[in-house]
């Protein structure tokens, strides 16, 4: 892994934040989306710790599982990330 600028860092979580806002809206219509919430914290000391939090509700009436949406933009928002710092 390359060392990353503090300048990096703020772009590489805007990036991780609308990569998983991306895939969650290529996923369900804005519509059935009551509120969606998501957080990446990026820490680097040595090493890069990532977390990401992303909280999705849905309306009632969609068909689509939170739970699998939220774990499939995770998963391409780290893949995403290797990119960037690879």
């Amino acid at each position: 892994m390359r060392s990353l600028t503090d300048q990096e860092l703020d772009e590489l979580s805007e990036i991780a934040v609308n990569t998983a806002e991306n895939f969650i809206f290529s996923k369900v219509s804005k519509k059935e989306i009551l509120d969606l919430n998501i957080n990446v914290e990026l820490i680097y000391e040595n090493i890069l710790d990532v977390n990401i939090l992303v909280d999705l509700d849905l309306d009632e009436l969609s068909s689509a599982n939170e739970n699998i949406i939220v774990e499939e933009a995770i998963d391409v928002t780290l893949e995403k990330i290797k990119e960037f710092i690879y």
